[in-house]
């Protein structure tokens, strides 16, 4: 049976980004594999990199030694199949949870070495998914695209190949009449939380699935 986690990078537990990592799980467990789900706002305290520099020690080469809240997540994925990773888009960029755990993931694989500049030698395949209140015609290259081109080569290279799920445009809060917000037309906000997310959690769904089908 193949293992599968799934990480969860925002703080809205059950909202737009944990309602696709839990479809890709869902797609992931149609093929059979075990999956681990972990909610990163829900963990205990945790940090970023610390810059000890334990995982280039030779004893512990590609492997964060720091101990907290991160560190059975970074284990799990060590010991998995495939990672499935979500985030919403803030401020232009990942949830400071998520950039905790890629700084500590990334890290942990580069070896500073000219011969062999990642030493992780067993690669994954990545689902790397992000929400966002924007559009997705924002990303583009020139926009929120470069962002995300970053993270997925990143991913790509130190953790195995990632394929990127962008869901655009979504539903923010259940009520915005509660807000004084007038960017947003609160009524076309519904109709494609509605319509078009359904076939944003069946792509997550397929992919997951995909993931594992590519294992077997």
């Amino acid at each position: 049976m193949k293992k599968i986690v799934a990480v969860n990078a925002s703080p809205r537990i059950d909202w737009n980004t944990g309602t696709l990592i839990h479809e890709a799980a869902r797609g992931a467990e149609s093929k059979d594999a075990k999956v681990i789900i972990f909610d990163l706002y829900k963990l205990e305290k945790y940090t970023g990199c610390i810059s000890c520099f334990g995982c280039k020690l030779p004893e512990h080469e590609g492997q964060c030694i720091y101990r907290d809240g991160l560190a059975p997540v970074l284990e799990e994925i060590r010991n998995a199949d495939g990672m499935i990773i979500g985030t919403p888009n803030y401020l232009g960029d990942v949830s400071a949870g998520f950039r905790a755990l890629y700084e500590r993931l990334i890290f942990q694989s580069l070896t500073y070495k000219k011969e062999q500049m990642c030493c992780n030698s067993r690669r994954i395949p990545v689902l790397f998914i992000m929400t966002s209140n924007a559009p997705e015609e924002f990303y583009t290259q020139d926009g929120y695209g470069k962002m995300i081109s970053g993270y997925q080569n990143s991913l790509s290279g130190m953790v195995g190949p990632t394929k990127v799920l962008i869901c655009g445009d979504t539903l923010q809060v259940k009520d915005y009449s509660k807000y004084n917000w007038t960017m947003f037309d609160p009524e076309a906000k519904i109709t494609r939380h509605e319509t078009v997310f359904p076939e944003e959690k069946q792509k997550a769904f397929s992919l997951g699935a995909e993931m594992v089908a590519a294992l077997s």
